[in-house]
């Protein structure tokens, strides 16, 4: 789903919510600062180290807007390279970072290792137009859909604003800053607590199995949020106490396959 997440001038960052979007949204990070004239950017794999590095980047720097991303990966290797932002057609002066999955015509071929985005920045978007086009900025908005959405930072002084967020509404602020989906909010309570391979607690959320840099499949194992116990996150229901790892329910209050809920919510 990832999670982008943008701060307007004099707008501090809320590192813990950033951390709550970073520990799911966990294939890579990277943020972008206007610094006057310039881009402060940076990426990298490591949750805590680039929360960390964006703080105290934005509080050196506070008074022009900034943008932070965490990736999950859909298209394109889990790669240092395929981190957001992306310099658009190679002018390090504008930078792009999106939360959706663009449209087929982006999205890479057999042996490519880009993602979507980074092959959107790279080739896709300098053919479309200038962005400092309003007119261009609406017609990429329309051709990404409404499900998607993408932070502008430029320091180009062709362009009149140094952000621009596009699909704004489909996103949610908060506190002063801009969220692209709810996955900044802390853990909900009844959901899997995930655990990484060490054993320290991780976020909520639900996750299944990926593949490993070494080919491998690997698995990320959790807690039931209920009576503690350890599961197969490919669960849906906690196999000890019945307790739903959807909506966080007992079975005799479970609303998701009751013929009531089937009915609001039909399936296929």
């Amino acid at each position: 789903m990832c999670l982008l997440t943008f701060l307007p001038a004099d707008v501090m960052p809320d590192t813990r919510a950033l951390l709550n979007g970073a520990i799911v949204n966990d294939d890579g990070h990277g943020f972008a600062v206007v610094a006057d004239d310039r881009l402060i950017t940076r990426r990298g794999m490591h949750a805590e180290a680039m929360v960390e590095a964006f703080a105290v980047a934005r509080h050196a720097h506070p008074h022009g807007p900034a943008l932070f991303h965490s990736r999950l990966s859909t298209h394109g290797k889990r790669t240092i390279d395929n981190c957001h932002p992306f310099p658009v057609g190679g002018d390090e002066r504008t930078v792009i970072a999106h939360n959706g999955i663009l449209p087929p015509i982006v999205q890479p071929g057999k042996g490519d290792p880009r993602s979507d985005t980074r092959i959107a920045a790279e080739d896709f978007i300098p053919a479309f137009g200038s962005l400092r086009s309003r007119r261009v900025r609406l017609r990429l908005q329309q051709w990404m859909t409404r499900h998607n959405k993408m932070v502008i930072l430029t320091v180009d002084r062709r362009f009149r604003q140094r952000a621009y967020i596009l699909n704004e509404k489909a996103g949610i602020w908060d506190g002063g800053i801009w969220y692209s989906n709810d996955g900044y909010l802390p853990p909900r309570y009844g959901r899997w607590e995930l655990l990484d391979q060490f054993g320290s607690d991780w976020a909520s959320g639900h996750w299944g199995p990926f593949d490993s840099d070494d080919g491998r499949d690997e698995y990320v194992f959790g807690r039931c949020g209920f009576c503690r116990a350890m599961l197969d996150t490919t669960d849906s229901e906690c196999r000890f106490c019945g307790w739903c790892l959807d909506c966080g329910e007992m079975p005799e209050d479970c609303q998701c396959y009751s013929p009531a809920a089937l009915d609001a919510h039909p399936r296929g």
